[in-house]
Order: C-alpha cells, then sequence, then structure tokens
C-alpha cells in the first residue's frame, strides 16, 4: 500500500507523493492524470486539492530530495512557495532534519523549521528564488516593454497599475485600495487563456496594503483558478510592495500577508540591483489527512478503494486562524 498525505499551506490543498516509496515511480503521463483525478472537486477525495506535490530523491547532492508540482490541470509549474513548506516538513521528519535544501525545478532552495504559528501549528521557513523582472523571463509582451514596473495597462484594469515579475513562476501584481474578485477572475481568466500579452499564462494578484508590513492578497492561480493562498505570489507581492511602498515597508521587520486560507509572513531583504533581493515565505505545513491505496491502482488513477484518515490537525489551525485579526 501507498500513503499519501493531504497537506495545505494557507489553505492552499495539496496531495504529497513520495515516489522514492513506491517499487515503481509514475510516469509524466500518469502523474498528469492522477493529478487531474486526484485534485478534481467531483472525481478526486476529500473534496480535491489545487496541486499533486511529487517528492523524488534529488539529482543536486546537496539536496534532501526534490519537489515537482502538478496542477489540478495536469500542467507542471516551476515552484511553488506554500507546497514547499509542506514537502519541507515532510523531509524534515522523513530524515530527523530542521535545516537543508530541496532541489525544485529552477533552483535548489534552502528551508528550515520555523517556530510553530500555534501549538499543533508547525511552521517552515522557504526561501523563494530565482527573480527576474524581465520580459523574457515570464514570457510578456506589451509594446516595447523590456520590464514591466507599476506601469499602467489600460488593456487589464482601467487606472490601476502593474507589475511583472517572476520568481520563478510568473506573477502579475497590482495593489488596489479595495478587492474586487470578479474584476480579479475575469483578468485571471483572460490572461491564462489565449492572449497576446503572457502567452503561457501568469499568476494574477490583486493587494491591499492594510497597515506598515500588513498586506491582503487575492491571487488567481495559472493551472488552477482562485486559490485560498499563492506562496510564490505572496511572496512576489511583498518585493514588489518594499520597492514601491517605501513609506509603508519596515525592512527591520517581517511582513504579515493576509489571505483568504490564514496569513503567512515574508522576510524581504533588498538588493540592487532588485533582482539580487532575499524572499523568505514563513508560514504553516499542515497535515490534514493520510491516504492509503494500493500502488497498482495509484499507476492507474483509480481512486475508488483509497482510504483516509484525518490527523486533527485542521481543528489547530482553524482555531490559530480565528485568533489572527484580518
Amino acid at each position: 500500500m501507498t500513503t499519501l498525505i493531504k497537506a495545505h499551506g494557507s489553505e492552499n490543498q495539496f496531495f504529497l507523493l513520495d515516489q522514492t516509496q513506491l517499487t515503481q515511480p509514475l510516469t509524466d503521463q500518469e502523474l498528469t492524470a492522477l493529478a487531474i483525478k486526484l485534485c478534481s472537486p467531483v472525481t478526486g477525495i476529500l473534496n480535491g486539492a489545487d496541486g499533486l506535490l511529487v517528492i523524488n530523491h534529488a539529482t543536486a547532492t546537496d539536496c534532501l530530495g526534490q519537489m515537482r508540482v502538478i496542477n489540478a490541470d495536469g500542467s507542471e509549474a516551476k515552484m511553488c512557495g506554500n507546497g514547499l513548506r509542506t514537502v519541507s516538513r515532510y523531509l524534515a521528519e522523513k530524515y530527523n532534519q530542521t535545516t537543508f535544501k530541496v532541489e525544485t525545478l529552477a533552483a535548489s532552495l534552502q528551508v528550515h523549521q520555523a517556530p510553530d504559528l500555534a501549538p499543533h501549528v508547525p511552521a517552515f521557513s522557504v526561501q523563494i528564488a530565482p527573480l527576474s523582472f524581465a520580459a523574457a523571463a515570464l514570457p510578456f509582451h506589451y509594446h516595447d516593454l523590456t520590464t514591466m514596473m507599476d506601469a499602467r495597462i489600460p488593456e487589464f484594469i482601467a487606472d490601476q497599475r502593474f507589475t511583472a515579475v517572476a520568481v520563478p513562476n510568473p506573477h502579475l501584481i497590482s495593489f488596489v485600495d479595495h478587492i474586487e474578485p470578479a474584476q480579479l477572475g475575469q483578468l485571471g481568466e483572460r490572461l491564462n487563456a489565449a492572449n497576446p500579452y503572457f502567452p503561457e499564462g501568469v499568476n494574477v494578484s490583486l493587494a491591499e496594503i492594510r497597515d506598515t508590513n500588513r498586506l491582503f492578497v487575492r491571487t488567481y492561480e495559472r493551472g488552477v483558478g482562485f486559490t485560498n493562498a499563492c506562496g510564490t505570489g505572496m511572496s512576489a507581492t511583498s518585493l514588489v510592495f518594499a520597492q514601491l511602498y517605501p513609506d509603508d515597508f519596515d525592512a527591520q521587520r517581517d511582513v504579515t500577508v493576509f489571505n483568504p486560507g490564514g496569513l503567512v509572513k515574508t522576510h524581504i531583504d533588498l538588493a540592487t540591483p532588485l533582482t539580487e533581493s532575499h524572499i523568505h515565505l514563513i508560514g504553516n505545513a499542515t497535515f490534514t489527512d493520510k491516504v492509503t491505496l494500493d500502488e497498482v491502482a495509484l499507476h492507474q488513477a483509480d481512486l475508488h478503494d483509497a482510504q483516509s484518515l484525518p490527523t486533527g490537525e485542521e481543528a489547530a489551525y482553524q482555531e490559530f486562524v480565528a485568533s489572527v485579526a484580518v
């Protein structure tokens, strides 16, 4: 039997699959089919998820493991900040280590166990890198812009300014007085369908500045749609916030980023050039359920005989969220 873990970071939901425990790893085609079926709220289990996080042996000798991110629609992302925290916890417990590196498609990233956010709410801090504002890195096309930094793009939302940054997932960010979910959804859908601006799609985030080092961020995620939280989105938004709003940014303190699923903290060290800045994302790594499934059925994406057992951690997380003010 194989054990999968249902996990979340700020209610950004995932299934974790450790392929190193399998007799035969799944092929890429099988991983795609499994992710699509498992993550669907209709065909999946436990109300589905935003993605499937695949743990493999690392190819980099200085890493404890490798993480691949298969979105709910079967596409693969370069990175996932919320997901990396959950994978980091899994590897930390598996190998009894608290500080190490995890290999992702884009880079080997430093992670470490952080103090619990509350009783029974474990937390991890993960590096977010590499960073790029270059049009070719996202990629985006808009007139002759080589970067999009606080630029008016009337084709997106009238009278709003936008910044595009890859961390390394591509993000489009705009700061607004009040987030209108319908407006965000319309823009997210448009820029993740065939469009002349972002040919490979883009994660779209709208952000409100609530106070010094306090943000609220809502994201329409490429390959997923609306999510409770997007780790790389909140990280990218924090970086842009620190750069564009220095009067509201205190470099000596972490940024608190609220989201529909709770909150995270980000630590931003600005540098010149901006791409040399350092971002660390700190937040919960909650395991809600353990799922057992026969390995043959796993290869066939057959979920009929899957058995799940709750861990009890979700109640502690919800108690924590209720205790913090949005």
